[in-house]
């Protein structure tokens, strides 16, 4: 159904009320004005008719019908009406305006035989005579010799019609302007009623469009303006439902994009319904990207299918780990679980990343640095049981022997004093590290470097390698003084070690920027590039059996490299094969020390 406007729906009803009203009244009061001027004709005519009884009742015209036809005649000289005198029979022997004997029989006249039956009878109608609508009335009497007669009287309508007619168009002139007034009125009155409505209408419209602040104007009636007043309610309280909505959005979205956890619901035919950048980062695929797509077209891993497949057919949580080869390898645990509406109906499944990649390569370096430790600890321990064993088979008997397989053992059980040292060293430093920091002091670098280098140069002497140190003057820095110590005469010993006879090693201590540099350089065999990511893993050696052979623990890098990080520093190395490696330290500067470039 064609939907109209309010006002041409108002407008018209009022103008068709209106026309029908003025057309109601126009022809009530025509028939109204009409009927009064016939009520008042006869009446007059009823009045002529009965005055004309006392000439009828003093003369005998039904004996001289001459004389009743001069009286009809005299008559409508001096009343202007038509006068007819009739016998009971129906003969006219008397009439005004014609010769009686040319008139028909008047017998079958209505009113003819009303004033026969004794009553006033009254009749209009078209007269045959004068082709003029007419208004006949009658009485019937008798004159003085007794006989019954009907005078009757009439008067043409003509007038009266012309009358009526001019009084319809007066009133159809006034009800002309009458209808264009209050057409004007009613337009008037139904843009007032449809105005405060569109108004309305244009309010809820900015509503809909999200204008929540907006509040309609309230008119002066009382419907609309109720129905503005629970709009504006109404407006308010969904502006606050939905601020609530969206800050809890706001929210959601937050601590969902804040998560380390990877999340991923997807829908009963395995479709992508939302994903967290943490599952994006883990999965290696835009999160918006991938929304509404099957799982299986943003990526190819049959793992996460198959767990996705198991997550949406249990009803229970279920958990697995997903291994995943892209950039490297990395592991995934995952929880997944159904998700429902409110109806209980399964919409999807919810899966939760957690990487545990670090934790499965920690796993993977702890099992390592096990079987790196038995097996460290298991070389010098066989070495001493197969030399006591030989010892109580006689050979403490023999005193050069004896004396020999005694000093291994010494040796060997210094190794393992040493190894299980640097051990006890690096869990304190792993354990107490924030404790180490908060023991540093504002200490001379350059002290520290002496002590160093005063600690290696026996070895040094002995292998005819000369050490050498340089120190800028004044540097101080903030550090444990002992474990850095420790960490540069580690490094000198493995310079030492690693270095031919007739060689030199360097240290040097330089301030760059807000740090310490305290670099070491040898002119030793140097280290392939594959080994230099992983030579301050505890026991990793580059060459195992020259390493033991030169009584190293395998810890040594592995001591330096948590010292440093203990002070907040850090620890780089350069190294090119054959010709000398390059450890540098960096370490926080004093306060009080100056800036250098």
């Amino acid at each position: 159904m064609r939907r109209k406007r309010l006002l041409w729906q108002l407008f018209p009803s009022y103008l068709v009320v209106i026309l029908l009203s003025l057309v109601a009244a126009t022809w009530y009061a025509s028939n109204t004005a009409r009927q009064f001027f016939w009520d008042q004709t006869s009446e007059a005519l009823e009045t002529r008719a009965k005055s004309l009884q006392w000439y009828v009742a003093t003369d005998a015209p039904a004996s001289d019908p001459a004389r009743a036809d001069a009286l009809c005649k005299e008559m409508e000289k001096a009343t202007g009406d038509r006068i007819t005198i009739i016998l009971p029979t129906g003969k006219v022997i008397g009439d005004s305006d014609h010769d009686p004997a040319t008139m028909e029989n008047h017998g079958d006249r209505f009113e003819v035989q009303e004033a026969l039956a004794g009553k006033v009878g009254r009749h209009v109608r078209e007269s045959p005579t004068l082709q003029v609508p007419m208004m006949y009335v009658a009485v019937s009497t008798t004159d003085r010799e007794g006989n019954r007669l009907v005078i009757r009287a009439a008067r043409p309508l003509s007038h009266i019609s012309g009358a009526i007619r001019d009084l319809e168009l007066r009133i159809a002139f006034a009800g002309i302007i009458i209808a264009l007034a209050a057409a004007a009125i009613s337009l008037w009155v139904s843009r007032r009623i449809a105005r405060p409505i569109e108004e309305v209408k244009r309010g809820v419209a900015r509503l809909a469009a999200g204008e929540l602040g907006y509040r309609l104007a309230v008119p002066s009636a009382d419907e609309i303006a109720s129905l503005a007043e629970m709009l504006n309610e109404m407006a308010g309280q969904l502006a606050d439902r939905m601020r609530l909505i969206a800050t809890q959005r706001n929210e959601q979205e937050a601590v969902f994009a804040s998560m380390t956890e990877g999340v991923l619901a997807v829908d009963t035919h395995e479709r992508v319904l939302r994903m967290n950048r943490s599952a994006g980062k883990f999965l290696n695929i835009d999160p918006a990207a991938a929304q509404g797509k099957p799982l299986l077209e943003i990526i190819r891993n049959m793992e996460l299918k198959e767990f996705v497949a198991r997550a949406l057919k249990s009803g229970e949580p279920t958990e697995g780990e997903i291994h995943l080869r892209q950039d490297g390898e990395q592991w995934l645990q995952a929880h997944g679980a159904t998700l429902q509406d409110a109806a209980g109906q399964r919409l999807g499944a919810l899966v939760v990343l957690n990487d545990v990649t670090r934790i499965r390569r920690l796993e993977g370096f702890r099992r390592e640095f096990v079987a790196n430790v038995s097996h460290e600890l298991r070389t010098p321990i066989t070495s001493i049981k197969g030399f006591v064993e030989t010892l109580l088979d006689g050979a403490i008997r023999e005193p050069e022997s004896a004396e020999k397989f005694l000093a291994i053992i010494a040796r060997q059980a210094e190794r393992m004093n040493a190894i299980i040292g640097d051990l006890l060293l690096l869990s304190r430093l792993e354990q107490d590290g924030d404790a180490v920091t908060l023991q540093a002091a504002d200490v001379p670098v350059c002290g520290i470097l002496e002590g160093a280098v005063q600690l290696c140069r026996p070895k040094a002497e002995a292998r005819q390698i000369s050490i050498s140190a340089r120190c800028e003057e004044g540097l101080r820095a903030r550090v444990n003084a002992a474990l850095i110590e420790q960490a540069v005469a580690n490094l000198l010993d493995n310079a030492v070690k690693y270095s031919e006879p007739g060689r030199a090693v360097r240290v040097e201590a330089v301030q760059r920027g807000g740090r310490v540099a305290v670099v070491v350089q040898d002119e030793g065999c140097g280290i392939a590039p594959e080994h230099l990511s992983r030579i301050f893993e505890r026991f990793y050696r580059v060459d195992k059996g020259r390493s033991r052979d030169l009584g190293g623990t395998g810890l040594g890098l592995a001591i330096v490299k948590h010292i440093v990080q203990a002070h907040g520093g850090s620890v780089a190395v350069e190294s090119t094969p054959g010709k000398g490696s390059t450890f540098t330290l960096s370490l926080p500067a004093s306060a009080a020390a100056p800036r250098g470039e």
